[in-house]
C-alpha cells in the first residue's frame, strides 16, 4: 500500500488500483478500530496504477455502493499515516497546550478515566492502555521489543479486545508524549505495585530529552499520609475521581524530580528493558522480576480449598478461583495472568478442564486426581 498527504487529506492505493480518500477532521490522534468512526471515507478507482503520483479527488468521482476488504496491516499502516500526518499539522498550528494546561501521565486508562473526570480544566491526560508488571518489556522503547511484547501477550493472555487496538492504542501515548512541549508541567502518577512503578520507569525514560518539570504523584503515599494508614493493597485505579483531584492538591506544594532522581529512574528502566522476564513485583522499594510460576503454588492451594467447600467438590468456576487467589495475593497482577497460569496448570496436567479456555467465563476446572 502507498500513501500521499494532501492535508486535511490522506490518499492510500491498493490493488486493483483503489484510492482510498480519508479527511481528518480533528487534532486527536486515531485507533485502527476509529477510522471508521471519525473522519471521512471516499472510494475512487483509477485507470492506471501510474495516475496516482498525481491523483486528486476534487478531479474525480467517488466510487457509491461498493465495498473492498482490507487486511489489518493495511488498516495498521493507515492509521499510523493518519496519526503522523496529524502530528505535522499540530507542529504547524502551535498546538495549544497553554489553553490545555498540566500534562498528566498515567499506566492504565481506567485512571486516566478518573483523572479526565476528576480533575479541574484546564489539563490533558496522556495514559497507556496496558499492565506494565507482566510480559516482556526487553527494549520496550524500540519496535523490536515493542513486537516481542505483542506476541507474547497475543500468545498467552486472554485480552477482550482487538489485538492490534493495544498495538495502536501504544503508539498513539507514544505520539502523544512526543508531542509535549517544554513549557507545561507534567505530572507522573503511580502507585506502589509493579504496575504503575514500571510504568513509572518507562515514562521517565520516554520524557528524557525533555527539561519540563516533572512532579511525582505517589498515590499509595499520599493516599496513606492524608486519607487512610490502614489500607494495604492500593492501585490508583481504586480510587475515585475526587479523591484524585484532593490528592492533587495536597501535592501542590511538592518540589519536581531533582536530576539526579530522574536519571536513576531512568537507569532503573535500562535494567528492566534487558531483561525477558514477564513477571514484575514491587518488593522492599524495588520493581523486582520474578519466575513466571510464581502464583501456581497459591492458585492450586486455593482450588484445593474450594474443594472442601461442599459446593466446590466438583469443577469450580475458572472465574472464582481467580477471584479467590487474588483475594489471597499481596499484590494483584490482573486476572487476565491468573487466567494464564491456570491455562499452563492445565497444560501441565495439574488440573482439569471442562469447557474451552477461550476465556475465564467458558470453562472451570479442578484439581487433577493422583
Amino acid at each position: 500500500m502507498k500513501s500521499r498527504e494532501n492535508f486535511p487529506y490522506i490518499y492510500f492505493f491498493t490493488e486493483p488500483n483503489i484510492v482510498f480518500v480519508y479527511k481528518i477532521e480533528g487534532e486527536d490522534y486515531l485507533t485502527a478500530s476509529q477510522l471508521s468512526q471519525q473522519g471521512e471515507w471516499e472510494t475512487y478507482e483509477l485507470r492506471h496504477s501510474d495516475e496516482f503520483e498525481n491523483f486528486n479527488h476534487e478531479a474525480n468521482i467517488p466510487l457509491i455502493g461498493r465495498g473492498y476488504f482490507l487486511r489489518q496491516d493495511d488498516i495498521n499502516f493507515m492509521a499510523g499515516k493518519i496519526n503522523r500526518l496529524i502530528q505535522s499539522q499540530r507542529k504547524r498550528e502551535s498546538f495549544s497546550y497553554e489553553e490545555k494546561g498540566a500534562v498528566h501521565l498515567v499506566s492504565s486508562e481506567s485512571t486516566a478515566g478518573a483523572l479526565r473526570y476528576g480533575l479541574d480544566r484546564p489539563k490533558i491526560v496522556i495514559a497507556f492502555h496496558d499492565f506494565f508488571s507482566i510480559g516482556p518489556v526487553w527494549k520496550m522503547d524500540q519496535q523490536i521489543g515493542q513486537d516481542s511484547r505483542y506476541e507474547w501477550l497475543n500468545e498467552n493472555v486472554n485480552v477482550e479486545q482487538d489485538e492490534c487496538e493495544f498495538e495502536n492504542n501504544f503508539s498513539k501515548t507514544l505520539l502523544e508524549i512526543e508531542d509535549i512541549p517544554k513549557f507545561v508541567p507534567i505530572y507522573i502518577w503511580t502507585a506502589n505495585n509493579g504496575n504503575e512503578q514500571t510504568g513509572l520507569r518507562f515514562i521517565l525514560y520516554l520524557l528524557k530529552e525533555k527539561d519540563n518539570d516533572i512532579f511525582l504523584i505517589n498515590t499509595t503515599e499520599l493516599y496513606h499520609q492524608r486519607i487512610d494508614p490502614k489500607i494495604e493493597k492500593l492501585y490508583s485505579s481504586m480510587l475515585h475521581p475526587d479523591q484524585l483531584k484532593f490528592l492533587l492538591e495536597q501535592a501542590q506544594s511538592a518540589n519536581p524530580l531533582s536530576y539526579q532522581d530522574r536519571i536513576q529512574l531512568q537507569r532503573e528502566w535500562e535494567d528492566l528493558a534487558q531483561s525477558k522476564d514477564v513477571l514484575r513485583l514491587w518488593k522492599n522499594g524495588r520493581v523486582t522480576s520474578v519466575t513466571e510460576d510464581y502464583f501456581d503454588d497459591l492458585i492450586l492451594k486455593t482450588i484445593d480449598h474450594l474443594h472442601k467447600e461442599p459446593q466446590n467438590k466438583d469443577f469450580i468456576r475458572t472465574g472464582k478461583v481467580i477471584a479467590e487467589t487474588m483475594h489471597q495475593m499481596d499484590e494483584l497482577v490482573g486476572d487476565f495472568y491468573i487466567e494464564y497460569r491456570i491455562r499452563h496448570l492445565i497444560y501441565s496436567g495439574f488440573l482439569e478442564l471442562k469447557g474451552i479456555p477461550r476465556s475465564m467465563r467458558h470453562y472451570s476446572v479442578k484439581l487433577r486426581e493422583k
